[in-house]
């Protein structure tokens, strides 16, 4: 039998030939200037003293010239270093951690959903077969309302669960930072689907007793991703305020939301959504350099409001006998991906090497000169960042992200391990991913992060971040007392 002509791609380490382009594409400049660098210091070395005095000689200075030259280069200078954007730092940051009292297993949520929904018994089955393939584990909790037998979602209870979240973030971060009450310069809250009055913002500012001329936001209706909005707007208001701090809270109050209806695409959120909370102090005092856990690199939104199918794809609305609840759309995974297809359009010349943006372009020209039928190049996304947040919405909203995005099991598994922990926690989740990458010992200095959340309009919104200092495996946090359990597996469908 003849010999088998061997397979160049198992006879080649194909790995190390992208490593090599990937270098080479990447330091075309120091491989261009270097040899030019050293001959012309070889030149210079072989002239004689004479002839560098002559050289010298031969060129004429007055004192003019040099003030002028002094003069433009100092201008130059000011004109750089003053519009130059300030350094945003994320000083720290601080997680809510339900009370195991609040803790709903399986058993009990399908419980009260049977007593509640007694008379439909296809909308409990259906929960239960939601639940089961949520990717949702048995420690994930709900507030005291939801626990009542029928729950009771009045005023004073959805109060009561933002004040409990809310002063028990900023409490912690406070401790953790030594900030005061009186330091604080501008404060945003942002909470999507509880908005009461006076607002949230006030209810801190209240609480604190802070200083009458701060600058307070308060963020209703923004959805999942308000939280990166927040950071976005405090980024903005950092660049006009000088030698100022920012404290962000995200939340998202589960009280008044739980959908006590039949309707199968809105009884979906209860059983996604749980319990949670953060708050963030920002800063852009350059002593905060030192202390601080993470530079803001880019912010990135993208809005597809403008599409019908976009705008309404989650929606709170009525159903036919008359209760609120969130209705969440058959498209929504398909527009999902329109939006981030959109985000990373944008985002990918900010962060990703010239090796990959070099290959994206000339696949891009390539399809559209000779082959429309070539598959698109997706850029290898793990070349420009080490760990990835994406938000935990839903087993399938993680699922799909790492495959459009070729991520490992570990580059997501924070996602992943957050939605068993806590469940969706809104707009607060990317912190809690973080986190656990912090309470694993794996944030190092120099690391990039990239956090990507989506929420209702339809919104798409990332954050890079780089990590300032290797940060200590903290002995506090909300995965204090689990974190040595954890990554866990997690089974395709939970038997309930």
């Amino acid at each position: 039998m003849p010999e088998v002509v061997p397979n160049f791609s198992n006879s080649v380490k194909l790995k190390y030939v992208k490593l090599g382009y990937q270098y080479l594409v990447n330091h075309i400049l120091i491989f261009l200037f270097v040899p030019i660098m050293v001959g012309v210091t070889i030149e210079v070395l072989r002239l004689g003293p004479e002839e560098l005095l002559s050289i010298w000689n031969s060129l004429h200075f007055d004192l003019l010239q040099i003030l002028c030259s002094s003069f433009l280069i100092i201008f130059i200078a000011t004109v750089y270093f003053m519009s130059k954007p300030r350094s945003i730092y994320l000083v720290d940051y601080s997680c809510y951690k339900a009370p195991v009292t609040c803790r709903v297993p399986f058993s009990t949520f399908m419980e009260h959903s049977r007593l509640i929904l007694k008379d439909n018994p296809k909308s409990v089955e259906f929960q239960m077969r939601i639940l089961e393939r949520s990717g949702l584990g048995e420690e994930t909790c709900l507030p005291p309302a939801i626990h009542y037998i029928p729950p009771t979602p009045t005023m004073e209870a959805a109060r009561g669960e933002a004040e409990v979240v809310i002063f028990s973030t900023i409490d912690d971060l406070m401790k953790k930072t030594g900030l005061k009450p009186k330091d604080i310069d501008i404060l945003i809250v942002n909470c999507s689907l509880f908005s009461p009055t006076p607002s949230l913002s006030a209810m801190v500012v209240n609480k604190y007793k802070l200083r009458s001329n701060i600058k307070s936001y308060n963020l209703s209706g923004m959805g999942c991703s308000a939280g990166l909005i927040s950071i976005d707007l405090a980024r903005d208001l950092l660049q006009v305020h000088p030698n100022s701090n920012a404290l962000v809270v995200s939340t998202e109050i589960i009280t008044p939301n739980y959908y006590k209806g039949s309707e199968r695409a809105m009884l979906l959120p209860n059983c996604l959504f749980r319990m949670g909370g953060a708050a963030i102090l920002l800063s852009n005092k350059r002593r905060d350099r030192y202390r601080a856990k993470y530079r803001l690199m880019h912010v990135v939104r993208t809005h597809k409001g403008a599409d019908d199918k976009a705008f309404r794809c989650v929606f709170e609305q009525e159903d036919p006998q008359g209760k609120v609840g969130i209705n969440l759309s058959k498209d929504l995974m398909v527009i999902a991906g329109e939006a981030l297809k959109s985000n990373i359009t944008t985002i990918g010349p900010l962060v990703l090497p010239a090796s990959e943006q070099l290959l994206f372009l000339l696949t891009f020209i390539s399809r559209k000169i000779f082959n429309h039928k070539l598959k698109p190049y997706i850029p290898d996304f793990k070349q420009a960042f080490e760990h990835f947040c994406i938000h935990a919405g839903g087993r399938a909203v993680i699922d799909e992200l790492q495959k459009n995005l070729q991520l490992s099991a570990e580059h997501v598994e924070a996602s992943r391990m957050t939605l068993h922990r806590f469940g969706n926690t809104s707009s607060s989740s990317l912190w809690y991913e973080m986190s656990y990458i912090e309470a694993k010992g794996r944030m190092k200095k120099g690391d990039r992060v990239w956090q990507i959340a989506f929420g209702s309009g339809f919104k798409c919104n990332s954050a890079v971040w780089k990590c300032n200092r290797t940060i200590k495996t903290p002995t506090d946090g909300p995965w204090q007392d689990c974190i040595d359990r954890y990554p866990v597996h997690i089974p395709e469908i939970v038997k309930i």
